[in-house]
């Protein structure tokens, strides 16, 4: 091995382990450093910043190999001695790939950031801003340029004396500009801010899918964001630029993963501003692991509540005495019934959904082929007791609070009464289409009034229903009870 190349290739060593002997000496007279650490949270899209985030993620398992330890030295060291055995083989020609090879090693480590910092301070202050504090970023790109010397100085050692340095120059500068051009084109492509569709991203499946260079978590945190459908997505969002939005779904995922994985965290809730936070949840589940096991624990501890709660109220209704009829009903059903809004109904088939204007002493109210019953104070459960006749029962006032009577006429001949959920009482009209009565008997009405903490389950009702002509409403006992 010629001289000049022995002395180049020393160099290269040198040069490269400097700066961890530095850092060596400098722990051994003044000790260790503290933790300089911190976070540096920014916002907005910078083409170079996004390009920099995405390849620091591919080239990080590359710069933790061990060979690229210490600034690359034993890649250099385990070049140079390959270049050495290829050349005593008669080889030379295997030696300097391998030396070209290590080098472009280095280049592909360190050029990539300073490059599109340049890109980015050429793109205004903004960007530059979009990087950690200049102090903390100028040190990380001096250190990046330092690092490409002993890749330059490897490409010289291995270099074949005789060649024409204006076309190994000219072969260089095609290389890196081929690089740049790569670089600026995909800087400026994204700069375009693309606003890709649910179509384009084939949120629902059958979209036509164009959108290329995003992984399934990144179309799935997209595709949250945009779905305007039954009330989903985030309008506010949602015609903010792919890039952008992803770089702040990145922001609220490391939030949320410093605090637990709680996305509902006060750091998280606060970089989420006036944005409706349950939808954005949602999108960030499906982008962010943490939130997602975070979520899906939070959601089968609220399904273990609701169950409990529902099972109370069962055990409420079930605990209740069956009612004796005082003759024969055709039919006696009970339920466990659910309101968010005061009232169980009933309708026939062409008027459900109809409004019944106001109740019967508050209780109960009758329309054209609807019917409608208080059934708790504003949400809840009541236990329902259902009865069918086919002649007229007995009054019975004994023990409930409100009695009331109404008229109704059902067209389809079906009179189901269905709560909240959709669910149903079994068919209460035994004569078919026609006139009846129906007459409903409550109790615990005063006490969910009085106390909101009654227990659920406490109203209870009995509903009779029989034929009968009559449109007269009756109060056989009004609230309170005398």
């Amino acid at each position: 091995m010629p001289k000049r190349s022995l002395i180049l290739w020393a160099a290269a060593i040198l040069t490269a382990a400097t700066p961890s002997i530095c850092f060596w000496i400098t722990e051994m007279l003044f000790g260790p450093e503290g933790d300089g650490g911190g976070i540096w949270a920014s916002f907005g899209f910078c083409a170079g910043r996004e390009a920099d985030f995405a390849l620091n993620r591919i080239l990080g398992p590359l710069r933790d190999f061990p060979l690229l330890w210490f600034g690359s030295v034993p890649l250099i060291v385990l070049a140079w001695g390959g270049v050495v055995l290829s050349e005593r083989a008669g080889h030379p020609g295997l030696g300097r790939i391998l030396g070209r090879s290590a080098a472009a090693v280095m280049i592909v480590s360190h050029l990539p950031s300073p490059l599109l910092f340049v890109l980015d301070m050429s793109a205004g202050a903004g960007c530059a801003d979009s990087w950690e504090p200049l102090e903390l970023t100028g040190w990380g790109i001096a250190m990046d340029l330092y690092h490409l010397v002993p890749a330059v100085l490897v490409l010289l050692a291995v270099r074949t004396p005789g060649l024409s340095r204006r076309g190994a120059l000219a072969r260089t500068a095609i290389a890196v500009s081929l690089v740049i051009v790569m670089l600026l084109t995909a800087g400026a492509d994204a700069a375009r801010g693309r606003v890709s569709d649910e179509s384009a991203l084939d949120c629902a499946g059958f979209g036509n899918g164009t959108v290329s260079g995003l992984d399934e978590d990144e179309k799935g945190f997209l595709c949250g964001i945009r779905d305007d459908s039954f009330g989903r997505g985030v309008p506010q969002l949602a015609n903010m630029p792919d890039r952008e939005l992803l770089a702040y779904g990145r922001h609220l995922c490391d939030l949320a993963v410093r605090n637990g994985g709680d996305a509902y965290a006060p750091a998280v809730s606060e970089a989420m501003g006036e944005v409706d936070s349950h939808p954005l949840v949602g999108a960030l589940e499906r982008s962010c692991p943490k939130v997602a096991e975070v979520q899906k624990e939070r959601g089968w501890q609220k399904q273990a509540e609701i169950d409990a709660y529902y099972a109370a109220a069962e055990r409420n209704c079930a605990a209740h005495p069956r009612h004796r009829p005082r003759i024969k009903p055709v039919r006696q059903v009970r339920e466990t019934m659910w309101t968010e809004f005061w009232d169980i109904h009933a309708w026939d088939e062409e008027n459900e959904g109809d409004e019944v204007d106001g109740r019967v002493a508050d209780l109960v109210g009758s329309g054209p082929g609807a019917l409608r019953i208080w059934a708790a104070d504003e949400i809840g459960h009541a236990c329902v007791t259902g009865e069918s006749y086919r002649r007229r029962p007995p009054v019975e006032t004994r023990g409930w609070e409100q009695v009331v009577e109404v008229g109704y006429q059902s067209g389809d001949g079906v009179l189901s009464i269905v709560d909240g959920e959709g669910e149903r009482l079994p068919d209460l009209a035994a004569g078919g289409p026609g006139n009846y009565r129906v007459r409903v008997h409550v109790r615990g009405r005063k006490a969910v009034t009085e106390n909101i903490e009654s227990p659920d389950g406490t109203v209870q009702l009995m509903i009779m229903v029989f034929p009968g002509k009559e449109k007269r409403s009756r109060i056989y006992r009004d609230y309170p009870s005398s």
